[in-house]
Protein backbone atom coordinates (compact mmCIF):
# COMPACT_ATOMS: atom_id res chain seq x y z
CA UNK A 1 0.00 0.00 0.00
CA UNK A 2 3.06 2.62 0.60
CA UNK A 3 3.83 2.01 -3.09
CA UNK A 4 0.55 4.75 -3.80
CA UNK A 5 2.21 6.98 -1.55
CA UNK A 6 3.63 10.39 -3.30
CA UNK A 7 6.98 10.39 -3.52
CA UNK A 8 8.78 12.10 0.00
CA UNK A 9 6.25 10.29 2.11
CA UNK A 10 6.58 7.55 4.45
CA UNK A 11 3.57 5.66 6.35
CA UNK A 12 4.29 5.07 9.85
CA UNK A 13 2.01 2.45 11.90
CA UNK A 14 0.91 3.83 14.86
CA UNK A 15 -0.42 7.11 16.36
CA UNK A 16 1.61 10.71 15.75
CA UNK A 17 3.06 11.87 18.76
CA UNK A 18 0.75 13.94 20.77
CA UNK A 19 1.19 17.09 19.85
CA UNK A 20 1.24 16.30 16.17
CA UNK A 21 -2.41 14.54 16.65
CA UNK A 22 -3.48 17.80 18.21
CA UNK A 23 -2.01 20.47 15.25
CA UNK A 24 -3.32 17.81 12.43
CA UNK A 25 -7.29 17.61 14.04
CA UNK A 26 -7.22 21.26 14.32
CA UNK A 27 -5.37 22.37 10.96
CA UNK A 28 -7.48 19.80 8.69
CA UNK A 29 -10.38 21.33 10.31
CA UNK A 30 -11.81 18.73 12.84
CA UNK A 31 -12.51 20.03 16.36
CA UNK A 32 -9.92 20.84 18.23
CA UNK A 33 -9.33 18.54 21.18
CA UNK A 34 -7.07 19.28 24.38
CA UNK A 35 -4.13 17.67 25.61
CA UNK A 36 -5.85 14.83 28.01
CA UNK A 37 -8.59 14.23 25.54
CA UNK A 38 -6.03 13.40 22.54
CA UNK A 39 -3.60 11.41 25.10
CA UNK A 40 -7.29 9.19 25.94
CA UNK A 41 -7.77 9.23 22.53
CA UNK A 42 -4.34 7.64 21.14
CA UNK A 43 -4.41 5.25 24.10
CA UNK A 44 -7.60 3.88 23.48
CA UNK A 45 -7.15 3.16 19.74
CA UNK A 46 -7.31 -0.24 18.50
CA UNK A 47 -4.82 0.82 15.36
CA UNK A 48 -3.33 3.75 14.12
CA UNK A 49 -1.67 4.50 11.21
CA UNK A 50 0.13 8.00 10.23
CA UNK A 51 2.51 9.69 7.23
CA UNK A 52 5.04 11.85 7.35
CA UNK A 53 7.18 13.93 5.16
CA UNK A 54 10.63 14.59 4.03
CA UNK A 55 11.60 15.77 7.44
CA UNK A 56 9.55 13.07 9.11
CA UNK A 57 7.06 15.94 10.56
CA UNK A 58 3.67 14.16 10.55
CA UNK A 59 0.91 15.05 8.16
CA UNK A 60 -1.83 12.69 7.72
CA UNK A 61 -3.06 10.33 10.00
CA UNK A 62 -6.24 8.07 11.57
CA UNK A 63 -6.79 5.53 13.78
CA UNK A 64 -9.74 2.82 14.41
CA UNK A 65 -11.39 2.65 17.62
CA UNK A 66 -12.63 -1.05 18.07
CA UNK A 67 -13.92 -3.66 20.60
CA UNK A 68 -12.15 -6.27 18.32
CA UNK A 69 -15.39 -8.38 18.24
CA UNK A 70 -17.04 -7.15 16.02
CA UNK A 71 -17.60 -3.18 15.83
CA UNK A 72 -14.50 -1.19 14.62
CA UNK A 73 -14.96 2.63 13.93
CA UNK A 74 -12.11 4.82 11.81
CA UNK A 75 -11.62 8.26 13.16
CA UNK A 76 -9.88 10.94 12.90
CA UNK A 77 -8.69 10.91 9.59
CA UNK A 78 -7.26 14.29 9.19
CA UNK A 79 -4.41 15.41 6.21
CA UNK A 80 -2.27 19.11 7.16
CA UNK A 81 -3.50 21.56 4.66
CA UNK A 82 -0.62 22.13 2.78
CA UNK A 83 -0.40 18.60 2.00
CA UNK A 84 -3.83 17.66 0.85
CA UNK A 85 -5.12 16.50 -2.70
CA UNK A 86 -1.60 14.19 -2.57
CA UNK A 87 -4.04 10.62 -1.50
CA UNK A 88 -2.45 10.57 1.78
CA UNK A 89 -6.22 10.25 3.55
CA UNK A 90 -6.77 7.59 0.68
CA UNK A 91 -3.86 5.59 1.73
CA UNK A 92 -4.43 6.21 5.74
CA UNK A 93 -8.23 5.03 5.41
CA UNK A 94 -7.06 1.71 2.63
CA UNK A 95 -4.39 0.81 5.53
CA UNK A 96 -6.70 0.79 8.65
CA UNK A 97 -9.30 -1.35 6.39
CA UNK A 98 -6.68 -3.92 5.00
CA UNK A 99 -5.94 -3.76 9.12
CA UNK A 100 -9.46 -4.44 10.10
CA UNK A 101 -9.49 -7.17 7.67
CA UNK A 102 -6.47 -8.82 8.66
CA UNK A 103 -6.83 -9.21 12.21
CA UNK A 104 -10.67 -8.92 12.64
CA UNK A 105 -12.84 -12.23 12.96
CA UNK A 106 -15.26 -12.61 9.59
CA UNK A 107 -18.82 -10.29 9.82
CA UNK A 108 -16.85 -7.38 10.99
CA UNK A 109 -18.80 -4.29 10.90
CA UNK A 110 -16.64 -1.26 9.72
CA UNK A 111 -18.28 2.35 10.62
CA UNK A 112 -17.22 6.06 10.13
CA UNK A 113 -18.27 9.37 9.88
CA UNK A 114 -18.08 11.47 7.34
CA UNK A 115 -17.68 14.51 6.89
CA UNK A 116 -18.50 16.25 3.62
CA UNK A 117 -15.07 16.96 2.44
CA UNK A 118 -14.42 13.42 3.13
CA UNK A 119 -17.70 11.97 1.91
CA UNK A 120 -16.81 11.00 -1.83
CA UNK A 121 -12.96 9.64 -0.89
CA UNK A 122 -15.45 7.20 1.70
CA UNK A 123 -17.55 5.97 -0.74
CA UNK A 124 -15.14 5.46 -3.32
CA UNK A 125 -13.54 2.69 -0.71
CA UNK A 126 -16.71 1.33 -0.53
CA UNK A 127 -18.35 2.95 2.74
CA UNK A 128 -22.01 3.10 1.96
CA UNK A 129 -25.03 5.72 3.59
CA UNK A 130 -26.74 3.47 6.73
CA UNK A 131 -30.26 5.32 5.59
CA UNK A 132 -32.66 5.03 6.60
CA UNK A 133 -30.46 5.01 9.97
CA UNK A 134 -29.06 8.62 10.96
CA UNK A 135 -25.79 9.04 12.82
CA UNK A 136 -26.35 10.77 15.88
CA UNK A 137 -23.96 12.44 18.87
CA UNK A 138 -24.45 13.65 22.54
CA UNK A 139 -22.13 16.18 23.37
CA UNK A 140 -21.07 15.96 27.22
CA UNK A 141 -21.03 19.52 28.13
Amino acid sequence: MTESLADGYRLVVGPPPLDDYLRLRRDSGLSPKNAEQGAGAIAGSWSAVHVVDGQDVPVAMGRTIGDGGWYFHIADIATDPGHQRRGLGRVVVEWLVADIRARAPEGAYITLVGDPPGQRLYRSLGFEDVAPSLGMALPLR
